[in-house]
């Protein structure tokens, strides 16, 4: 708020960009001037009004009623010059309540009681909004009537409200939500015939227990209520009779793609797949309302770290052998006592060590290296966007749901975005094979892909009827032997192949990587804010950038200015490619990750200045220690070799343990 100081310098200079010599000078210009108020030198806050030279102290122009803006240049204004609010015509003959602690108070503008700008009977006590600022955040904070954001905002900071950019306090609770991520787990028909009791519930069998889709509170095993699969809608009595006596109950109309006889080639084949609506039942039309108001604006963070409120402060310590991360993950995860809401500590060791050795792991590490591992592996097909797989072998190992499994728990647990789904298999888990077309880019067998292009390229119907000759067999072992009477019915038998292959001839697979993925709820999630994960399911992080890089790492201990500058100096060398490291290069060294978890990092990435003559990195805690030196080309230099030999060695050892 001092007059006669401006933030020169970036954010990680000096005082958060307020540079140390223009403090000193501040403090010196302040040292002169009396405050108009306590009489007492070191008033560096002037009023900004043309020829008002009032200087006062913060707590003194406090405490008489001056106005600060926490916004612009952070203007302050005497009790002379403050802004006020005009009110054209008072019409308000009887007190009204502040809207927020429902106090009664004469509807006059004035520096104690403020008014909406957006809702003409909403009245405030300043207290009460400075309080409610503090709490919600810029994000939160907006008109208690209406709900209006931008415009109430920009009147508040006019009016000398500080609204802090932070989440809001209920945000930051821990546990705040951890009730709602509790599951109803009992079968409450009147006749259960499960042996094992009614809270038995054994997942992918006949006595898994399915929760009522209307209310949630109500329960039965599959088998109870005679139900095929957990797919099936199921309504407790309560609800159904409530469904069906309100007058507005309609039966369920199964979702057709629109069009689907008119479909073209160049729509089936050349364009990706376009949302389609989920089923629609009695009650998900009403969660469906639920979940268009409360995704509004809901970022794939939030909902990460929401679900992270499931894990518990007991730990669980992994065992990762990092020349065979497969394998360990699958011994550890499949450990009986592994749990999911478990924290997870990792401890990297050496296959066949004779000693017994092991060393702190990065978690984010391990879960970054398994996700490669996963994209990279047999489960799946396809290049950059990829499909599941039909892997006989996997099948029978049941990889498939340990899969889904491993990425639910990655996700809940920080590590990075997985990023190779398709827009196939991601629209499959959201909103069911049946209401999902494929493309022709989801087939990564080569001589399929060529029947469906000579199909798509017939111009004639003797020539459409001979590529089918050809294809007889295949075509009767895959089901889709369709008479030909016109040229357009080679698009639908185009359409019958690709759901064959893409989706049908993967159904097994595709449920059991289902059933893993709902694990610490996280495909229940998918499929209540799908626009939200696909961002992170089927897209890579962005490129990291100088910028990202130098805002992702904090400096917690007293820096070293001059090491600060070559930090920053070598991060834009790197992006303007004048170092033989990248950036993603530098991530992995001080995280073992290559890109942003999109949860974030735990702990924050930080910055250590120290007298060194190479970095370090120390991936558990997420802290890089940065030499200083005398000059920048012998920085560059130490950190070019330091970094790139680092990850090559590491690269090496992890190949001479395959080996061996």
């Amino acid at each position: 708020m001092s007059s006669g100081i401006w933030q020169r310098g970036k954010e990680e200079e000096g005082v958060y960009g307020f540079l140390i010599e223009d403090i000193r000078k501040e403090v010196n210009r302040a040292s002169k001037l009396k405050c108009c108020v306590c009489k007492k030198n070191g008033a560096s806050i002037g009023c900004v009004a043309p020829r008002c030279k009032r200087s006062y102290h913060f707590p003194c122009g406090l405490q008489r009623e001056c106005i600060f803006q926490f916004t612009g240049n952070f203007a302050s204004f005497c009790w002379d010059h403050r802004p006020v609010q005009i009110i054209t015509s008072n019409n308000y003959r009887e007190s009204l309540p502040c809207t927020i602690c429902l106090e009664f108070i004469e509807p006059i503008p004035s520096y104690n009681i403020l008014r909406s700008p957006c809702c003409k009977n909403a009245w405030f006590h300043r207290d009460c909004l400075q309080v409610q600022a503090i709490n919600a955040g810029v994000f939160f904070f907006r008109c208690t009537i209406c709900n209006n954001s931008d415009i109430f905002q920009k009147e508040m900071l006019r009016m000398g409200i500080h609204i802090p950019e932070k989440d809001a306090s209920w945000e930051l609770e821990e546990n705040a939500y951890q009730e709602l991520l509790q599951h109803y787990e009992r079968c409450d028909v009147r006749r259960c015939r499960c042996k094992e009791g009614r809270d038995y519930n054994a997942p992918d069998s006949k006595w898994e227990i399915k929760r009522c889709q209307c209310c949630g509170s109500s329960g039965t095993h599959l088998a109870c209520s005679s139900l095929r699969s957990w797919e099936q809608n199921w309504e407790c009595l309560e609800c159904r009779g409530i469904i069906y006596n309100s007058g507005e109950f309609q039966k369920a109309k199964k979702h057709v793609l629109p069009n689907s006889n008119n479909v073209g080639i160049t729509d089936c084949l050349l364009e990706e797949s376009s949302p389609k609506l989920p089923r629609q039942s009695p009650g998900s039309q009403s969660k469906d309302l639920l979940r268009q108001g409360s995704k509004f604006r809901r970022n794939v963070s939030t909902l990460l770290i929401e679900l992270g409120f499931q894990i518990k402060k007991k730990t669980k310590r992994l065992y990762i052998n990092k020349a065979n991360i497969w394998n360990s993950a699958l011994d550890a995860f499949r450990n009986r006592n592994f749990n999911p809401s478990y924290a997870i500590e990792v401890a990297y060791v050496i296959e066949n060590d004779n000693f017994g050795s092991e060393h702190p792991g990065s978690k984010q590490e391990f879960l970054s290296l398994l996700m490669q591992h996963l994209e990279n592996s047999s489960l799946f097909e396809g290049s950059l966007s990829k499909n599941l797989s039909l892997n006989s072998q996997a099948l029978k190992e049941n990889l498939y749901y340990e899969a889904g499994k491993m990425l639910a728990i990655s996700l809940v647990h920080g590590g990075p975005s997985p990023g190779f789904f398709s827009k196939t298999l991601f629209n499959c888990l959201v909103y069911g094979p049946e209401n999902t077309q494929p493309i022709l880019d989801d087939v990564s067998d080569f001589d399929v892909a060529q029947i469906i292009i000579r199909i798509n390229t017939a111009t004639t119907v003797a020539d459409l009827k001979s590529i089918i000759n050809e294809c007889y067999n295949y075509l009767e072992l895959i089901g889709c032997l369709r008479l030909i009477t016109t040229l357009s019915d080679k698009y639908m038998l185009v359409k019958d192949i690709l759901g064959y292959h893409v989706i049908q001839r993967v159904h097994t697979p595709f449920e059991s990587f289902k059933q893993g993925l709902k694990t610490l709820g996280v495909l229940e999630k998918i499929q209540a804010y799908p626009e939200a994960f696909c961002s992170i399911l089927c897209h890579k992080p962005e490129s990291l950038s100088a910028k990202i890089l130098s805002e992702l790492f904090t400096v917690h201990t007293l820096p070293d200015v001059k090491a600060l500058g070559f930090w920053n100096s070598y991060l834009q060398a790197v992006e303007d490619g004048k170092s033989t490291t990248t950036m993603e290069d530098i991530l992995i060294f001080a995280t073992g990750c290559s890109s942003i978890p999109p949860a974030g990092f735990k702990p924050t990435p930080s910055i250590e200045c120290l007298h060194v003559d190479f970095p370090v990195g120390n991936k558990c805690n997420n802290c890089l220690a940065i030499p200083i030196t005398n000059t920048y080309k012998e920085f560059q230099e130490n950190m070019d070799f330091t970094i790139r030999n680092t990850l090559r060695l590491e690269k090496e050892e992890s190949s001479h343990y395959i080996g061996h």
